[in-house]
Order: C-alpha cells, then structure tokens, then sequence
C-alpha cells in the first residue's frame, strides 16, 4: 500500500487517487537477495537467556561489570625519554565466574622488534616489567604451573595463587619502566623536548564481560581499545616548570602551580569568556610552576569511574580556559559546568580559538546528547609531531597543530575527539572489533555539531561523498567486520564516514524524534557500561517501534548499495504512470515528490516492504489531469543513494 509522507491539502488528497503495482523484473536472471535477520552470536543470546542483556537493547536484570582501584606512581626523565612506575591494583569480581587467572594490557610492547602490528611503529624495548605481585607476593614469569605469568606481545596472562571467587577481589602490584617513543602508534609520544603526552603508559587489567569473558585481542595499533571502568588515584613527578595536566582532578594545586596560575585558574572556573592561565611572558619567565624538591615536582590527581588515565607534561606551551555550561548533571535545579582548557605551544597559531570551540562542543554535546558532560575539565592538547589529527581520552584529547587548515577545520577536528568523551569514554564501546560504534557515532556527532557552530553548513555532504567514493567498489568493506581485519585502505570509510552516513539515513527512515529518542536511550542506558553492537541495533529498534533487521543487516553486514530510479513516466487514459525501478540492493522506502501543473507538489511513498518481497520495479498512478511535470526521489536527501542522476523527471 502507498501511504503519504507528507501532509497535502483535502482538496488536493481528494483529488488525486494513487496505487501501487508491483512487479518482478523480468531482467533479472539472478533473483534480488532478501536481507536475512540479524541472528546475534551464541555468546549474546546466552547473555540474554541469563538475564544480563535485553532483546530491547537496555542492560538486563542481572547485568555485572568488573571494577578496579588503581594507585599508580609515574617518574618522568624527559632528558633521557624514559617513564618509570609503579602500581597496585585492588580487582574486584563482580561476575558470578571464578577466575583462575586475569588478563592484562601492556600496550608499549607493540613498539618491540617483531611485535605482530598492521602499521609501521618506531621500534623500542616495550615496557620492561621489572615486578609483578599478587597480595604482596611476587610471581615469576613463565611458570608452567601454579602462579605465574607469560606475555604474549601486548596480552600479559596472569595466573592467580588462587583462584578470585565471585565478589572476592586480588590485590596486583607492578614495577615497570618504558623508552617513550617519540610517536607511539600516532596516540602518545613526545616533541621538541618541551612537550611530552603519556597515554598506555601502565599495566591495564584487560576487560572481563558478560558476553565474551576475557577480551585478550591484541593491540596492532590500527583499531583502538575495549577498557573497563576504576578509580584511580595518581602522583606524576616531573621537572619545575612543566605544566603537568591529566585525567582526573588536581589535588594539590597549591603545592606545584604558582599563585597567579591557581588564581587564574578559579576565575576561569567562573568565567564565560576566556583566560589566559599561562601566558607567553609567563612561560619565558620561568614562573609558571613552584621550584619543587630538588628542581622537581609531584603533581597528584585522582579521578572516578573512568576507563583509563593519561597525562600531559609541557614546557613551553601556552593555557587558555574558560567555563562550559553542560546542564543539570547532579539533578539540583542548577547548572553545572566544566572548565574548558586550550594547552598549545607558539608553532599553532591556529588554536587560539581552542578553548571558545571547546567551550562550545561540551554544551552542544551535552545538549544534543541528552547526557551533560560529567566531569570537572576538559583538555585540549596541541600535540604537532605526536599525532597526524586527533586522539582521545577521558577528560582529554590530543590534537596536532592544524598548520595549513582553516578554522573550519580546526574546530571540526576540535568537536569530533570531544564527541568522543560521549563515545567510548562514558558509552564503553568495544572500539578494538567495533570501531563504527565510537567512530562512526562521533563522526555523526561532529557533523551535528558543525551545523549549530557554522549555521547554513552542510557538513553531512561531505560524509555522503567520502563514502560514496568507495561504495561497492572492491575498496570497501562491511562495517561489521572486525576493524584490525578489514580490507587494506577500508577502515576509515567503514568506521567513520559510512556509519556516520548510514545515522543519517536511520534519522530519515524512522524520524527526528524516534532517532534522538534511539540516540538518547542507548548513551543513557549504557553510560559507563559495555554495550554491543546487537544493543545499539536493539535500542533503535525499539524506538522505532519495529524490527529495522533488515536495515541492519544491509548497511553494517553487507557492502550493498542504494540507488532508485525514476524508470519512466508515461499517461494512459485518464492515469499518470510513474515507474520506479530498484537498481541497488540495499531495500529502502522511496519517497516520492511529484510537482503538477498548478504548481502544488504531493508526497508519495512506497513502504520498504515493496522491495522485501523481492520486486525490483513498482509503479504508482495518478490522475491524468494533475498534469505531473516533474518526479524526483528522496528530494530531502536523506538517503545515500550513489546516483542521483536517475532520480529525477522532467517533463
């Protein structure tokens, strides 16, 4: 059946009649392919069967997440570019498994020689792990029996005295030291001798999960991370007059930042316009900092509820900072806010509008979202010759100079990594097999956020057209294919602009209000949880009120594509003749506007369901005497259909 999309006046709907016939194309030797359900694995459905996820995509009755207390100590030598530290890690079993042995992170080792990888890395000795303890005891490494570990690149297996029963917690210690390299795998490193940024830089107990149970997957350095949530509390020490900035709040501010920098610091904790923390003349003055102990300092921040921690260590770079106002997060009636830093260095000019871009991305995203920003600062690090564009993590995000680009860009990339504080860092997505639930999802967020920046843009295009330079090519691959494993060259269209474009075109499928309510539901159920991809299928489902099975399993599990044409418009006695022919295989809706000789346009649709039950053509009538004099598909654009040229009539 056809029913209208849009409204059109009475006399106008009694007017005009229209039909629907439908029609298997004669010329198709091989029949059209009927996108199949989405049949989730046996680990999804077992976690559903007990009760620790939903068929609505909302966490289950009897959802359990692991947690972890992380006390950490970091040594920083920036002469020699080594990072020494300690740990303990207090590992709480909130799953009803016992556990025989904990599976770790030691990111670094993917700069050792020979270390498996699937791009290029500067070479170093990985981190030396100089100590393991479990409740104060030390383990050898390599033990064939009993307690012991072995590391296998990245993956550090560590087998428990006893076993860690059900609500019972372990108590871990380490001792490790790293050669920092100068650009670890584009996400950490240092530069010009006045900038360090340390991310990965400690043993991480790897996440343990109701659906696959220990995620030991390696870090090749292409696809990102899957981490749990802890608490830590960490001491950095480093050289007088390095500002040190990191996740989490500074507890001691007093004891290494000098009277003027905490002032300026509170004001811009008040303030709507921007303030200069440090300032040029400070950093050539050399009083930036207090002197320290023995020309150093001990810089101590704690954070909550995070999945990991990373710090910034510059000599050189200037601080600008101002308030964002991000809602009622604690539900008291008033607004919150967070500060806002900008942290660059003289080499990019560009960012002296970072913090009024950043300031503007936490309250458009805390808006759009649904989910105020939750934490006390967000940092905007310069980080020319460590990272090639942007890198993200809690509280913080690590971008280049931007030298050569425009402010356009320089706040696109600004809104994209603080899009990604929605996205892994409170939504805790498995980026390391799903990078198009964070990537895609930000890259969606991004443009959103372009278009209320810079009013009258149309950042979607631009989406659109990046991935449709790929679609169904050979050099393209399905979203659902693990990210370290997809084509050469696939990645980046397959997790950010063909997610991004497919968002745009669910928006268009089921509506403005369905999708945020979708968007909304999933960042709010999930928020410091780990979802699937089969949850964010199944919250949209439910926000629609329908199964979209076969949306998915057309644009995340297949590499179709969507292209509708108009085949021909022809009268017959007192009928209009709009022939549709379905060229692609992707099955949507086509939405139909038909302009008449009056002027007046009427909307027609032909239900997705056309195409399900296998034609490739349909046709709808019309009164001959409307006079159609033109016919167009998809006039919104909503869809990504890869030619348009076939879309419309003209009489």
């Amino acid at each position: 059946m056809i029913r209208r999309f849009f409204s059109i006046t009475n006399a106008l709907a009694l007017l005009l009649s229209a039909r629907i016939s439908l029609a298997q194309d004669a010329r198709t030797a091989v029949p059209r392919p009927a996108p199949y359900p989405v049949v989730p694995p046996a680990e999804f459905q077992a976690a559903v069967a007990k009760g620790t996820r939903t068929t609505t995509g909302k966490p289950g009755p009897r959802y359990w997440q692991q947690r972890a207390n992380y006390k950490l100590t970091a040594k920083l030598d920036v002469e020699r570019h080594v990072l020494e530290g300690t740990g303990r890690i207090m590992y709480y079993n909130g799953s009803p498994d016992t556990l025989s042995q904990v599976a770790m992170h030691l990111y670094q080792n993917i700069h050792l020689a020979g270390a498996a990888r699937n791009e290029r890395q500067q070479v170093t000795p990985g981190m030396e792990l100089r100590r393991l303890t479990v409740a104060g005891q030390q383990i050898a490494r390599d033990t064939r029996m009993g307690a012991g570990y072995q590391i296998n690149g990245t993956i550090l297996i560590l087998r428990l005295p006893r076993p860690l029963a059900p609500g019972d917690s372990v108590d871990i210690g380490a001792d490790w030291a790293f050669i920092v390299p100068q650009n670890g795998a584009g996400r950490m490193g240092w530069s010009a001798q006045n900038l360090f940024f340390l991310a990965y830089w400690y043993p991480q107990i790897a996440v343990y999960d109701d659906v696959i149970g220990w995620n030991r997957d390696q870090y090749l350095g292409t696809a990102e991370f899957y981490m749990g949530y802890a608490d830590y509390d960490v001491t950095i020490e480093a050289p007088k007059g390095w500002i040190v900035i990191a996740t989490g709040e500074l507890q001691n501010a007093d004891s290494v930042l000098n009277e003027v920098t905490v002032r300026r610091l509170k004001q811009a904790e008040q303030s709507d316009s921007v303030i200069p923390i440090i300032t040029t003349e400070d950093i050539w003055s050399n009083r930036t900092t207090k002197p320290g102990k023995k020309d150093r300092l001990t810089w101590h921040y704690t954070a909550k509820n995070v999945r990991d921690v990373s710090f910034s260590a510059s000599k050189e770079s200037k601080w600008d900072a101002v308030r964002a106002a991000v809602g009622d997060r604690d539900h008291d009636g008033k607004p919150d806010y967070a500060r806002v830093d900008a942290v660059y260095r003289a080499i990019a000019p560009l960012w002296q509008q970072s913090a009024r871009y950043g300031r503007h991305s936490i309250e458009f995203l805390s808006r759009f979202t649904g989910y105020p920003y939750p934490w006390s600062h967000m940092s905007v690090i310069e980080g020319k010759d460590i990272v090639s564009g942007g890198m993200e993590y809690p509280m913080m995000t690590l971008i280049s100079a931007l030298n050569g680009a425009d402010d356009t860009t320089v706040y696109a990339v600004t809104v994209h990594e603080l899009a990604h504080m929605w996205i892994p860092m409170i939504v805790g997505a498995d980026e390391t097999r799903y990078g198009w639930i964070d990537e895609g999802t930000t890259d969606f967020h991004e443009t959103q956020g372009r278009k209320d920046f810079f009013q009258g843009s149309d950042p979607e295009s631009s989406e659109r057209e990046a991935y449709f330079h790929v679609a169904g090519t050979s050099r393209e691959d399905a979203m659902m294919r693990w990210t370290d494993f997809q084509l050469p060259g696939a990645y980046v269209v397959s997790s950010y602009q063909k997610p991004a474009t497919v968002l745009y075109a669910l928006r268009g499928l089921i509506g403005e209000d369905a999708f945020l309510r979708g968007l909304r539901s999933f960042i709010g159920d999930w928020a410091f949880k780990h979802p699937t991809p089969w949850d964010f299928f199944n919250q949209f489902n439910a926000a629609a009120g329908r199964d979209l099975s076969w949306f998915w399993r057309s644009w995340y599990y297949e590499t179709w594509t969507l292209d509708q044409a108009v085949a021909g418009v022809e009268t017959h006695g007192d009928s209009t003749v709009v022939t549709i022919e379905d060229k692609g295989l992707v099955p949507m809706p086509v939405r139909l506007t038909l302009t008449l000789s009056s002027g007046q346009t009427m909307e027609r649709e032909i239900p997705v369901e056309t195409w399900l039950k296998g034609a490739s053509t349909a046709t709808i009538s019309v009164p001959a005497s409307s006079g159609v004099t033109r016919v167009e598909i998809d006039a919104a654009k909503a869809f990504p259909d890869v030619n348009r040229a076939n879309n419309v009539w003209q009489k």
